[in-house]
C-alpha cells in the first residue's frame, strides 16, 4: 500500500526548492554559531552508502574566512590549480547550453558585455572572493571512498543549501575552490586521506546587488523522467 502524499510536508519542501538559489552576493553579517550548526546537523541526515557518512566540513568565520579569502585569490593569481577529482571533460548538448545560458544571465546581471574579458576575469574571481560570504565551508570525502563518497557529498551538499534556505541563509556550492586543492589542503591542514570535494560559501543574502537578480531555469519533466511501465 502506497503512503499518501502530506501535502503540508510536500508544500513546505516544494517552497524551499522553490526559493534556494547560488547567492552571488552577501551581507557581512555573520551567521550565528547555533544556526550553523542547526543546519550542518540537519544536513547530515542526508542519504549515502551503507551509511558511511564520508562527509567532514571545516567552516570558517571572521578572521580566518579573511585569511583563506586572500590565500585563495594570491593562489588563483599566482599559480595552477589543481583539483581532487577530475572536472568534466566537456560540456555537450542540453548541458552546454544551460551552463552557457547561466553564464550569461549573471553576466547580463552584472553588466559583463560579450567581449569584455577584463569584467569577465573580474567576475570569475569573485569565485575566490567567496563572493563576499563571511562563512566558507570545505567539503571533504574519504578517499577510500572515491566516487561512492563523492555521490553521498553531492546529498549533504543539497541537504546543506536546503537546510540553510529554510533557515534563511543564502548559499552557493563552489567547484571552483576545489580547483585549488592542493592550497585548500595545506591551509587547512587536510590529511591526504580526505579529498576535497567542494565548497560551500554562506551568509545572508546581499539582495540588492544585481548579481543575486536572477534565476536559473530548470529541465522540463520531460527531459529528466522516463516513466516506464504501470
Amino acid at each position: 500500500m502506497s503512503t499518501p502524499i502530506q501535502p503540508d510536508d510536500f508544500d513546505a519542501l516544494s517552497r524551499i526548492l522553490d526559493t534556494r538559489y547560488s547567492c552571488r552576493a552577501y551581507r557581512p553579517d555573520p551567521v550565528p554559531r547555533e544556526v550553523i550548526q542547526t543546519i550542518t546537523a540537519a544536513a547530515g541526515r542526508a542519504p549515502s552508502w551503507c551509511n558511511a557518512q564520508p562527509w567532514q566540513l571545516i567552516v570558517t568565520a571572521g578572521d580566518e574566512t579573511e585569511a583563506f579569502r586572500a590565500r585563495l585569490m594570491q593562489a588563483a593569481q599566482e599559480e595552477d590549480g589543481k583539483a581532487d577529482f577530475d572536472f568534466p571533460a566537456s560540456y555537450s548538448g542540453a548541458l552546454q547550453e544551460r551552463r552557457r545560458t547561466c553564464g550569461w544571465q549573471l553576466y547580463e546581471a552584472v553588466g559583463v558585455e560579450k567581449g569584455d574579458r577584463a569584467g569577465s576575469a573580474k567576475q570569475t574571481m569573485e569565485n575566490f572572493r567567496l563572493f563576499g560570504a563571511p562563512h566558507v565551508a570545505i567539503l571533504t570525502t574519504a578517499r577510500e571512498l572515491g566516487p561512492y563518497g563523492a555521490m553521498d557529498c553531492g546529498g549533504f551538499v543539497t541537504a546543506f543549501t536546503l537546510a540553510a534556505t529554510a533557515a534563511g541563509v543564502a548559499t552557493i556550492a563552489q567547484a571552483a575552490v576545489a580547483g585549488y586543492s592542493d592550497q585548500v589542503r595545506a591551509h587547512f591542514d587536510i590529511p591526504e586521506d580526505r579529498m576535497i570535494a567542494c565548497a560551500i560559501s554562506f551568509g545572508y543574502a546581499d539582495t540588492d546587488h544585481p548579481a543575486n537578480s536572477f534565476r536559473t531555469a530548470r529541465a522540463p519533466l520531460g527531459e529528466v523522467l522516463d516513466l516506464r511501465g504501470a
